[in-house]
């Protein structure tokens, strides 16, 4: 009796895994966008507050969470101080991407600029934000030689 009672169990689990795995395949398939879609870890990349002549590169990562090849055709920012580069080979579904940004850190002052992806998704057009404060570098301060300063005093 305890063996039949242990192969029941075992029996309802079994079927009861199968069953599990086979609506999460079905909830994966359901979620998944007809066509190409891409869908962005962010949209917005806030530098904050970086110094004059900085690192200006940032990346966009995203994933084409459709079910076609995505393909961007084209990346364009606001201005000529936003330079984007992008691949031009098609991301397959599942696979991720990235579209790197470079802001020219040799303008001060706060900045608020736009890129413009174009692709073949369901979502043909994205807009992506950068945004920040570039500050001048802080100057060393030096007291001429011969004049006191409040240290040699």
């Amino acid at each position: 009796m305890k063996q039949f009672v242990s192969a029941l169990t075992l029996f309802f689990f079994a079927v009861t895994m199968v069953a599990a795995q086979v609506n999460t395949a079905t909830t994966a398939k359901a979620t998944a966008k007809s066509g190409a879609y891409m869908t962005f870890e962010t949209e917005t990349i806030d530098y904050g507050t970086i110094e004059h002549n900085a690192d200006g590169v940032r990346i966009f990562k995203f994933t084409n969470t459709g079910t076609e090849p995505l393909i961007i055709t084209n990346a364009q920012g606001s201005c000529g101080c936003t330079v984007p580069t992008y691949t031009n080979k098609p991301i397959l579904p599942g696979e991720s991407g990235e579209i790197k940004v470079k802001y020219a850190t040799d303008r001060l002052g706060k900045f608020n600029k736009r890129v413009t992806v174009t692709s073949n998704a369901a979502n043909e057009q994205v807009v992506l934000t950068i945004k920040g404060d570039v500050l001048k570098k802080d100057e060393p301060t030096s007291v001429p030689s011969g004049q006191k300063s409040i240290i040699n005093q």
